[in-house]
């Protein structure tokens, strides 16, 4: 399985535009995060020596997958019912693998069966197929998996084998798949339309294809409803003790980051986020336990500024549309009152841009002033009591060399337990890397009825449905509340295009710093425009001794450029390694490289 909870193993954490670094291995061999997601999107990938491929580790394990499937009918002894089970648990990660080749490579060469010992050499040197050929085989496969009982629809002996293959994960999976499989990015692109094979066969279609919306739509149904059988639900954290706001901001952290809570549909067991060196927990975690509180703990990822900004208002509609708010005014400082003391420290000087936001960005992002409920601090009846970020030089959390160096830390990944309890030492209670959650699943129905019907289709009512029951978890209004009440534009949501821009924003917003944002604006065909607005921070540098609170405020909230993201055309898909078209020229490389 791929090591999605390690930034040396999944491209889409620091590869993209959510999560910043810079090269930390010059500061400290003990905390050498890998870096080199970095240069996707600074246009250091090359054909030569691929950033973080894989194309040799999903090929290995599709080997691994057949030669289990030609074998397993040989063992002795195994009951029917669980030698079936266990064909379909293969055909499902066969399915999942090359469903990881084609988002990272486009067409890619189908590995249906295994290749016997004596096959001729001129034989293996495969050919790229067709991508509509390559999803409906990996659909084939899944269709294979769930006929009949094979695989069970709820994990049972939850101590040992929760992790392992079910019918929500298998029809969910498929559900995603054909999602992609309709997206711009493989349906109708004429960017692509040069890919040809050797023998001039186009790999992609040219021509958009509406129905695979509606067989989408009708995918992300059924894994729904299977789900919702297996009592896969919404989480929401059982209140007895806290203020509504803490009640909603734990909600929206253990969504995420408490192991196997009622809505994670499919984690990875084999890659754990946990507090090890290189994982995000300890790359982010803050000195939230006061009996360490002198302790400076490195802090090497940031949040951009405008990945900041992406969040909503507290009326649930972007920063831009709200009617109530002054964007000439969002940098201008403004000092916490009693009625913000849940989310910003009391009598804190902050900015505008800070204010009035929607519980997800309190919940999911750390900065200068902002609470953070959690650790050894837990009285929100004293809101004084809890932690909060420091993040001038001098302060708790102030930059020492390592961080934070966009003036934003994420704080999705770290559990509301999660302590430091020594030197550079943090305490939490690991989890797997959830894969797909319920919410994400929800969403991408929404996002297949409006692509299939638009927004008054006869689905209509589930698609707003499914988007305002994931937004009502966050603490908001349904979608036409929302933007009837106070967007600068009211019906927005009646037009498909407007939609469209809702639930992209609601999946960038909801699915943060999961490494979904990385694959969906490539799908969606967009990573063009969203990778050409430079990444900005803030100045982090400035000490408490600068000056006035006014003025050292006003000198850390200048904008600061941190980067400007290269992306093309040919970065929608990664280059085959040269060496490998050289030992099989019947490879075509994608275009650009």
């Amino acid at each position: 399985m791929p090591r999605d909870a390690q930034t040396s193993g999944n491209p889409a954490l620091l590869g993209g535009d959510e999560i910043w670094t810079v090269n930390i291995n010059a500061f400290s061999n003990n905390y050498a995060y890998s870096p080199d997601a970095l240069g996707i999107l600074t246009g250091m990938q090359s054909a030569t020596s691929p950033i973080l491929p894989r194309w040799n580790g999903d090929y290995q394990a599709l080997r691994v997958c057949n030669t289990f499937l030609d074998n397993i009918g040989s063992v002795p002894d195994m009951p029917p019912w669980e030698r079936d089970q266990w064909i379909a648990e293969v055909k499902v990660l066969k399915a999942y693998y090359h469903f990881l080749l084609i988002r990272m490579y486009g067409p890619v060469p189908l590995i249906r069966e295994s290749n016997p010992v004596k096959s001729d050499f001129s034989k293996l040197k495969r050919v790229r197929e067709p991508v509509d050929d390559c999803f409906q085989y990996i659909v084939e496969l899944l269709d294979q998996a769930c006929d009949g009982d094979m695989l069970p629809t709820i994990i049972y002996d939850q101590a040992s084998e929760l992790g392992r293959i079910t019918k929500p994960i298998a029809k969910s999976l498929k559900a995603k798949i054909l999602v992609t499989a309709a997206s711009p990015l493989f349906n109708g692109n004429n960017d692509q339309a040069t890919l040809l094979n050797r023998d001039n066969t186009p790999l992609f279609n040219a021509t958009e294809e509406p129905a695979k919306w509606q067989r989408a739509m009708i995918a992300c149904k059924e894994a729904i409803d299977v789900c919702h059988d297996a009592d896969i639900m919404l989480y929401v954290f059982p209140n007895i003790r806290y203020t509504d706001a803490i009640a909603t901001d734990v909600t929206l952290r253990n969504a995420f980051s408490e192991r196997w809570n009622s809505e994670i549909i499919w984690a990875n067991t084999q890659s754990l986020a946990d507090c090890s060196v290189r994982g995000m927990i300890r790359g982010t975690m803050p000195n939230l336990t006061s009996t360490y509180a002198s302790q400076s703990m490195p802090k090497f990822f940031g949040i951009p500024l405008k990945t900041a900004s992406m969040f909503y208002t507290h009326h649930g509609v972007p920063l831009e549309e709200d009617k109530t708010r002054d964007m000439s005014k969002i940098y201008e400082l403004r000092t916490a009152q009693t009625e913000d003391n849940l989310y910003i420290r009391e009598g804190r000087i902050s900015i505008d841009l800070h204010f009035d936001r929607e519980p997800r960005f309190y919940a999911w992002v750390g900065f200068d002033g902002g609470v953070w409920f959690g650790a050894d601090q837990f009285n929100d009846q004293i809101p004084s009591s809890l932690r909060w970020l420091g993040f001038k030089l001098g302060e708790i959390d102030g930059s020492t060399g390592s961080g934070p160096w966009t003036g934003y830390i994420p704080k999705k990944h770290i559990p509301v337990n999660a302590q430091v309890i020594g030197l550079g030492s943090v305490s939490a209670i690991d989890y797997p890397w959830p894969i797909m959650r319920l919410s994400d699943l929800y969403l991408l129905y929404a996002e297949a009825i409006n692509e299939a019907e638009g927004p008054r289709g006869a689905n209509s009512g589930e698609m707003f449905e499914y988007i305002d029951s994931v937004r009502w978890r966050a603490g908001l209004k349904g979608v036409k509340e929302s933007w009837g009440l106070y967007s600068t534009n009211s019906q927005k949501y009646a037009t498909q295009e407007g939609m469209r821009e809702i639930i992209q924003q609601e999946r960038m917003i909801e699915l943060s710093f999961e490494g979904q944002r990385f694959w969906d604006v490539r799908r969606w065909k967009i990573a063009s425009d969203i990778y050409s607005k430079p990444l900005e921070g803030w100045n982090m540098k400035v000490s408490t001794i600068d000056g006035t609170d006014s003025q050292i405020n006003r000198i850390m909230y200048t904008p600061q450029f941190l980067m400007q993201p290269t992306f093309g055309v040919k970065d929608y898909f990664w280059p085959i390694r040269s060496s490998d078209i050289d030992v099989n020229p019947n490879l075509v490389q994608n275009i650009g490289w």
